[in-house]
């Protein structure tokens, strides 16, 4: 069983049969989505996506006073290491690595992985996803930001996850179109949606996702209440 919580927009929160706390590209500070005074008990690792604002703002505070293990690619890891955080482990995608109970493989994405410092941007790599394995055998498929890319199908073919995280709130990432053809693709048996609703712009909604889908899709739509844990 794992605790999964949506903390708003593309930030999630893991709790492990172990135990372990896992939390995937944090960005409470600011977010209008998060739920309010969400503290986190315990960070073992954190996965980063991409170095946009609302996907590692609240990486280096956690990193500091948890000390976990931070995963991300290695432009990334660089620029963290610079701002002073500990126990970095940069990986690229097509690659795999562990962290406690977890294996994370990173994925392709399709996105921009801009840096904001300082007022300048700082190169933060390529964009990503991550498949999430987990010590019962499940894997998961967090897409980050992405576009909808016929890769995918080779990402359900070779991982065969159960469940997905897909944006879809548009403008930024895939919309409810593009999103039901990862489905297609990925053919998970659930799917979360995310990164939508945070701004008016992200128009995307679940149940335009799933009226895509059709009633007679094999895959669930599964939305969940912002800081309400949900278990798997």
């Amino acid at each position: 069983m794992v605790e999964i919580t949506w903390l708003g927009h593309g930030s999630f929160q893991f709790v492990l049969k172990s135990g372990e706390g896992v939390v995937i590209d944090p960005w409470l500070e600011g977010n209008p989505s998060a739920p309010p005074n969400h503290t986190f008990q315990k960070i073992d690792t954190i996965l980063i996506t991409h170095g946009h604002f609302d996907h590692i703002a609240d990486v280096i505070k956690l990193a500091g006073r948890f000390l976990p293990k931070v995963i991300a690619n290695f432009e990334i890891c660089g620029w963290l290491e610079s701002k002073g955080v500990k126990n970095c482990s940069p990986m690229n995608k097509g690659g795999s690595q562990k962290a406690g109970s977890l294996s994370v493989t990173m994925t392709h994405a399709l996105h921009s992985s801009g840096i904001q410092d300082d007022g300048k941007f700082v190169y933060g790599g390529e964009a990503s996803g991550y498949i999430l394995h987990f010590a019962d055998n499940r894997r998961a498929y967090f897409a980050g930001d992405t576009a909808v890319f016929s890769d995918m199908k080779l990402i359900g073919e070779i991982y065969q996850p159960e469940l997905a995280f897909l944006p879809i709130g548009d403008l930024f990432t895939m919309s409810p179109l593009e999103a039901m053809h990862a489905c297609k693709m990925v053919q998970p048996k659930k799917v979360i949606p995310m990164h939508f609703g945070t701004f008016p712009p992200l128009t995307g909604r679940p149940e335009h996702l799933a009226d895509l889908l059709g009633p007679s899709s094999p895959v669930e739509v599964w939305p969940l209440t912002i800081g309400k844990p949900a278990h798997w």
